[in-house]
Formats: C-alpha cells, structure tokens, sequence
C-alpha cells in the first residue's frame, strides 16, 4: 500500500496498514532545511515543489500540503535591486516597494515608506471581491490586483495562469504515490487579511449586513479556486480556517459569519468532485465548537490544538469526532517539538496512537505547522515511532 491510499483510506474513516503520518511544516522550516534559497522556495513554483518533496522523503511523511500558490514566472523582471543582511535578504522592487525575506521566516512585503496597506471598511463594495490571497508577491490590495499587475483581472478568469503550477509540479515528482492536499482560505479568513484583524473584528459588530455580503462573494472565490485546484487532480482540499478560533470569536459569532460560507464551500465541492475530501484548518481555542465545525459536512477537522496552546483533548474530543470527520493533528509541535526531546515525542506518538488509532480515520500529526526551528532528526524519529507503532494487526 502506497501512501496516498493509505491517506485516502483514514480521509475515509477506515483502517489501512497503518496509521499515516503527515506534518504541515512552516515555510521558515523549508528554509532553513531543504536544498533550495529562501527566495527560489518562496518565488519558483518549482524550487518550492522540490523543497515539498524533498522533506516529506526525508520525514516519510505520507502526504504534502501545497500551501503557496504558483509563481508568475518573469517575477524578477520587477526587482532592481538585493539587499544582503545578516538575518535576512531586502528585495527592493522597481515599484519603491520592498520585501523582507528571513532566513527562517515567511517574507513580507511593504510599501517604499515601510507600511502596509489594509482596505478601510468603509470603501469595499462587495461586488468588487471575489478571492484575497494573502501570500501573492505583494501585499493585498483593493480592487484585488495580482503580483505587480495594475488591473484586477475579470471574475471569470480571476486566476492568473500561473497560479497553480506549484499543485502542478509537485503532482509531476510524486506521481501517484503520496497524498497531495492544495490549501484555499475561508472567506472569514480572507476578509480579515483584507482589513486587518482588529478593523474585520469590529465589522463584525458594526455592519454585520456589509460583512455577510463581502462573505458571500468571497464564498463565490473560494469555490472557484477549490474547483481548479480539484482540478489538476488533488486528493484533498484544506480550508485554512485558522482564526476562527475562540481566542477571536465567539460560537455565535462562528455559527453566523463562518459555518455558513464554508458549509457552501464544502456542498459545491461534494457535489461537482466527489473524489476530493474537504477538510478544516482551524488553529487555537476549538475544542467549545467541534460540534459547529461538523455542521459544515466538513470529512476531516485539522490541528486539534491540545492544552496548552489550544483547549482539545483527544480523549474528549473522540467522541464527538469519530465516525463522523477524519481528525488529524493533535501533537503540540512547540512544547513536543521544538524545546522537546526524544522522550517527549515517543510518548506523545504513543498516546495519540493509543487514543485515536482503533477504528481508523485518524492521520497522526502536529497540531499546527511545525516550528522553523525544529531539529530535523527529532521528525525522522518521531516518523520512526509512527511507523513502528502505528500499523492495525
């Protein structure tokens, strides 16, 4: 059995050989370990596959999240000029703007006076949204514009042609053997990288009608960019979903401004692919609307953050779970992890194991990503204790 059945078979609450394993690691992690510079992981598209590809053959990870769209291929074109520091590389543009990328960190883009840009509340219309991505080449702006290009482009090809050719070229190097999941973010998440955090959060209190018609048209987004991506023959869908969370909003807040656009993400996605699985990203304090996220038909719910850097206990958690959702996650990659040994990640391999293994549709994970600076023999052992102590007798 190959990997990717082995992770179709757990997405679809069954037992395989054994329980697989897969990690969703930072982007300062691929920096820092794998061949290729920060700048070619962050701006090819092929330079980044080969960096997914790379460490999951490392870790033996049974699957791979692309979790950055394609690169316009003729981005150098706008850089005048490289800036070397000693912790990270300045890439000033030819439009005055200028990107920080670290060793060990995602880049971030800023204008030629060392702000960034958030849309105000007050002048987004709606009908102007359609998807906000928040890891383009730029900052996000308002109209949408992609990259360094001066118009947004037509709703009906909003996509730019590059935009999935790193789902494209990690496809090409695993072939048919390892589980590969694309990423779309939920329109909640999208609308507060659109105006922030703290302005989005207070929308929700200000204008409630405004904000529900921005969701709706960013549903319309995510759905599209979902259906492309299950296009080029993804296995499973990850709505990143990560500040729905009770450190930002409430239940009531999460049943009425997010369960309801990413339940029609995942019926349109049910209906026009039936061989995608749809999952939920959601980071933090959960563990209070479990119940919430599975009224979206959601097949699988990731991360399951436990104490103390979120509220989900698996054994409490189970029951609510099993039968009904695929679960991945649940290992702390801070406290396990990263100021961890090789005691603490056995026992936390085992534990997780114990709980969740029988019956099947459990992928054993971090909770959330794993930490940049997390020693890369510490994931090889505990890929070692996974595969020792995982199978079904």
């Amino acid at each position: 059995m190959n990997s990717r059945e082995r992770v179709r078979i757990a997405m679809d609450l069954g037992e395989a050989d054994r329980v697989p394993l897969f990690c969703q690691l930072a982007i300062g992690h691929y920096f820092l370990n794998a061949d290729q510079s920060p700048i070619d992981i962050w701006y090819r598209s092929e330079a980044f596959a080969d960096a997914l590809v790379q460490l999951q053959r490392r870790y033996r990870f049974d699957g791979i999240l692309v979790n950055l769209p394609g690169r316009d291929p003729d981005f150098e074109k706008h850089i005048d000029r490289l800036e070397e520091g000693v912790t990270e590389t300045t890439i000033c543009w030819k439009n005055g703007g200028f990107t920080r990328v670290p060793r060990d960190d995602n880049p971030h883009y800023f204008m030629s006076d060392g702000s960034r840009y958030f849309a105000s509340f007050d002048e987004v219309r709606p009908e102007d949204l359609w998807y906000v991505e928040p890891w383009d080449l730029t900052d996000i702006t308002y109209p949408y514009t992609w990259g360094f290009e001066a118009e947004p482009r037509p709703f009906d090809d909003f996509f730019p042609p590059y935009h999935l050719d790193a789902i494209k070229a990690v496809k090409r190097r695993v072939r048919n053997e390892v589980s590969v999941h694309s990423e779309i973010f939920s329109p909640f998440s999208q609308f507060l990288d659109l105006l922030n955090y703290e302005s989005a959060l207070m929308a929700l209190l200000d204008d409630p009608g405004k904000t529900h018609a921005c969701l709706e048209r960013l549903t319309l987004g995510a759905i599209d960019l979902a259906g492309r991506q299950a296009g080029e023959g993804v296995d499973a869908i990850l709505i990143s979903s990560a500040f729905a969370g009770a450190g930002l909003i409430s239940r009531e807040q999460y049943a009425e401004f997010v369960l309801p656009y990413e339940r029609r993400i995942i019926e349109e996605v049910h209906a026009r692919h039936e061989n995608v699985r749809i999952y939920t990203h959601t980071c933090g304090a959960i563990g209070d609307r479990l119940d919430l996220m599975l009224d979206t038909g959601t097949d699988g719910i990731d991360t399951l953050d436990p104490p103390p850097i979120g509220t989900v206990a698996l054994e409490e958690a189970l029951p609510q779970l099993k039968g009904r959702a695929f679960i991945k996650g649940n290992i702390d990659p801070v406290n396990t992890l990263l100021y961890g040994d090789e005691e603490k990640v056995r026992d936390a391999v085992l534990h997780r194991l114990s709980v969740a293994k029988e019956g099947g549709g459990y992928i054993l994970s971090t909770a959330c990503s794993v930490p940049p600076a997390v020693r890369p023999e510490l994931l090889e052992y505990m890929s070692e204790v996974a595969i020792e102590h995982g199978g079904y007798g």
